[in-house]
């Protein structure tokens, strides 16, 4: 698979798919990786699906529908996680490496949490009471041109546009901008937290670096509005960067690990998540 820092700059939210069956080999490869079992680093396991829009009647397809957001695409990856404590975290932290092995494919994808026909959904997955469908996302090769939807979509959001880090990472204390040079080793896996997708474009993980350079502490500062279906969305977005940033530590050989921290500062209106210890 390519570098993990390559994926994450390659990997952009597509809505528009080119109308043409997935090549077989993709198609092969990515039902088996969706096969494997998955944990997170919570400890919840999500379960995990590629669902085939060719097999499905009218009707279905209707019930399985994202409003208009998503054009042609022939496969959905979804899922289940039991209700349980940062469920919806790793959810995220998991589905996520789905996503950028599907981009490792040469496939197209698109977080979805709440444009999509989540009934239609539950009901393929066979979600049960005690369990959350957090977010799906439709797999396919992308179209060459954009439809107009995906466009205002894009340009709503501020696809492109990524905070500094002076906003979001910070060393000591919650008013000290974290530098590159500060961040040492782990510049790039922060880096790559920076660049991973979320809600809206909100990117609402913060990272505090403590004095001794050890401990990374991670954070969300929340959003009104951002709740559906008992699910937190933001907590997704808290996955998704908890995955980035392990993943880029991991590969380039840093040992370390996540912790509840009952120490970590607090901040107000910042919920505190999880920590990373460095254990080099």
């Amino acid at each position: 698979m390519q570098q993990l820092t390559e994926l994450i700059k390659k990997r952009a939210s597509c809505r528009t798919y080119a109308d043409k069956p997935t090549g077989e080999k993709a198609l092969q490869e990515f039902s088996r990786i969706v096969a494997k079992e998955y944990r997170g680093p919570f400890g919840n396991r999500p379960e995990f699906q590629l669902i085939s829009m060719d097999m499905s009647s009218p009707t279905e397809r209707k019930k399985l529908g994202t409003y208009g957001v998503i054009k042609n695409a022939r496969f959905f990856l979804a899922g289940k996680i039991k209700k349980a404590e940062k469920a919806v975290e790793d959810y995220g932290y998991c589905m996520e490496s789905l996503i950028l092995q599907a981009t490792a494919l040469g496939l197209g994808t698109c977080w979805l949490a709440g444009t999509f026909n989540a009934t239609g959904f539950a009901q393929k997955v066979e979600l049960q009471p005690d369990e959350l469908l957090p977010a799906i996302s439709p797999v396919g090769y992308p179209a060459n041109h954009k439809s107009l939807t995906e466009k205002i979509f894009r340009r709503f959001a501020g696809a492109n546009y990524r905070k500094p880090w002076s906003d979001i990472f910070f060393k000591g204390n919650f008013s000290e901008p974290l530098t590159w040079e500060q961040a040492g080793v782990y510049a790039a896996a922060i880096e790559n937290v920076r660049r991973a997708p979320s809600a809206s474009n909100r990117q609402p993980w913060r990272i505090l670096l403590d004095n001794a350079g050890n401990i990374f502490h991670f954070y969300l500062e929340r959003s009104f509005g951002y709740k559906l279906r008992e699910i937190a969305i933001q907590d997704i977005d808290m996955g998704i960067a908890m995955n980035h940033f392990e993943l880029t530590a991991r590969e380039a050989g840093y040992a370390g690990g996540w912790s509840n921290d009952k120490n970590a500062p607090q901040k107000k209106r910042w919920d505190y998540i999880v920590s990373w210890q460095d254990k080099s």
